[in-house]
């Protein structure tokens, strides 16, 4: 965290965590050019070490509120420049996103993401980045892909396709806000792990959303 070469950032989230305290004393962080609660660190609760908890205490640094002013998509959206950052558990080809669910199994809760991808998307020059690995290993050593053709029966839709900004794996990052759906699929196929690229091409073939005719050659 504290080899960015950003500075003056400003905070906001629902759940404060020790990387928020890392950017505030590295100087990094300082709310300084936040057009809404300037020079504080909004937030709602907190997790993390006891040093976080000690730092807490009495820092005029940091504003704790309710989550209906902290994750208020409308107040958020006041905020210029606002970039918002969430984990998924899978992307689809049409760009809908799941943060919750394996199929019918319970994983998570859709807390306030929902709420910061639309303040973000909203904001004067905002983006809302949802992050990813494009693999898990199962319990038997089978790599799978989290970029898949269409989300299995019971699985839970987090973010509808129509709100997802940009999308990030370690393959890179798409901006699929502007995109028809084949050029979604295309960008999306091209985050994916190389090993199911090929895959997913064929899939997205197979239900007519993509097809090689459609790919703009450099």
């Amino acid at each position: 965290i504290n080899e960015t070469d950003l500075k003056d950032l400003g905070g906001n989230t629902e759940m404060l965590v020790d990387s928020y305290m890392e950017l505030w004393e590295s100087g990094k962080m300082n709310g300084r050019k936040k057009n809404v609660d300037e020079g504080k660190i909004v937030y709602t609760f907190a997790l993390g070490s006891q040093k976080l908890y000690d730092w807490i205490d009495n820092n005029p640094a940091l504003a704790s509120y309710n989550v209906g002013y902290a994750n208020m998509p409308t107040r958020l959206a006041n905020i210029d420049n606002l970039i918002s950052i969430n984990q998924a558990l899978q992307v689809d080809l049409y760009s809908q996103v799941n943060a919750e669910s394996s199929g019918f199994r319970q994983i998570s809760g859709n807390g306030g993401m929902m709420d910061y991808v639309q303040g973000a998307f909203w904001s004067k020059g905002g983006r809302s980045l949802i992050c990813l690995p494009s693999t898990y290993t199962t319990k038997d050593g089978q790599l799978k892909s989290r970029i898949v053709p269409t989300f299995s029966p019971g699985t839970i839709t987090t973010i509808p396709r129509q709100m997802v900004n940009i999308l990030v794996t370690e393959w890179g990052s798409v901006s699929v806000k502007p995109a028809s759906t084949w050029d979604k699929a295309e960008k999306i196929i091209g985050i994916a792990h190389p090993d199911f690229r090929d895959e997913l091409i064929k899939e997205a073939e197979n239900m007519k959303i993509w097809k090689r005719s459609n790919k703009i050659e450099p």
